[in-house]
């Protein structure tokens, strides 16, 4: 084993997030993710979502199998999931019950079993694959996450994922800083993106389009900042070529404190995302999923109602 430990004791002195709290989380203390179950997990949803990236959602549209987890450890001002990244929202249950729920997923005709910001539950949820599997899971396992990951709890979780679905928010610290409390987030992304390429290598498909492993990086193009989104395409690209997909999202909606900043409390304009698309295309990026203006809107912000949960 690496030097980072991801079993359930480790959460005795929890160092799973770069915040690194070292709080005992199995004696019931909060740390900077507020994740505080002890062994058991707080999930607020379970879905077939039909809006993840195409490779995701499988060939006739079905939907990615998501199980959107509560709290998180970045405060993102704008994050259209706060009423469970920061709020907390959601139902605390077992490891077994996130097991059963796995296999349900694939039970519905999920294509993949994506599991949403994950990383603090990391040890109840690598078991809870281990136990599904043995009980027949065969889902391609996707962990979707912020991003602002550790390299080596990457390197660790890394035999039990197949495809890695990070962010890459920021290039710049300011911003970083700003927006989401984490002035490192671009160190530790860079160095979490690497680690999940090295493990997986170049994006592999089935005869379908179905993504069965590799790397998808996520930016969300904010207001104000498309030179920065520039800026990140031009990094990913000169790192990874066509070993990754890029997926540009302009769904950007100015909610939870994101009124509090006049600079981004807007819509993102068409000229300010298709700018940053062009860019790609002209740098020779090849393998990337642009989004409709419409998915812009509240509307395609899920309703984290418990659904799915409990049996």
């Amino acid at each position: 084993m690496s030097e980072a430990d991801i079993s359930k004791s480790s959460l005795a002195h929890c160092t799973l997030c770069p915040r690194e709290c070292g709080v005992n989380r199995l004696a019931g203390e909060v740390g900077y993710c507020r994740a505080s179950e002890k062994e058991n997990i707080r999930v607020s949803l379970v879905s077939l979502h039909p809006w993840e990236e195409p490779c995701l959602v499988g060939a006739d549209g079905r939907g990615a199998g998501t199980v959107f987890f509560s709290h998180c450890s970045l405060r993102c001002i704008f994050c259209q999931n706060s009423v469970i990244s920061n709020d907390g929202h959601g139902i605390e249950i077992s490891t077994d019950r996130l097991a059963e729920i796995f296999i349900e997923q694939q039970e519905r005709g999920a294509a993949t079993l994506d599991l949403v910001t994950p990383t603090h539950y990391a040890p109840q949820i690598i078991e809870a694959i281990h136990i599904s599997k043995k009980r027949g899971l065969t889902l391609p396992i996707v962990w979707n996450t912020s991003g602002y990951e550790k390299k080596d709890i990457i390197s660790e979780i890394a035999n039990d994922v197949d495809i890695f679905l990070p962010d890459f928010k920021y290039l710049e610290s300011e911003p970083s800083k700003i927006y989401s409390s984490a002035a490192d987030y671009p160190k530790i992304a860079k160095a979490a993106i690497r680690e999940m390429v090295r493990k997986k290598g170049k994006a592999i498909m089935d005869d379908v389009g179905q993504m069965k492993k590799g790397v998808i990086v996520r930016h969300l193009v904010l207001p104000g900042h498309r030179k920065e989104s520039m800026k990140i395409i031009d990094w990913l690209h000169d790192e990874f070529g066509d070993d990754i997909i890029i997926s540009l999202m302009s769904q950007y909606t100015p909610m939870h404190g994101a009124k509090e900043h006049r600079e981004i409390n807007r819509r993102l304009t068409t000229f300010e995302y298709e700018s940053v698309v062009n860019h790609a295309l002209d740098i020779g990026v090849s393998l990337c999923y642009t989004q409709e203006r419409r998915a812009a809107s509240e509307e395609y912000v899920p309703r984290f109602d418990g659904r799915g949960v409990l049996k």
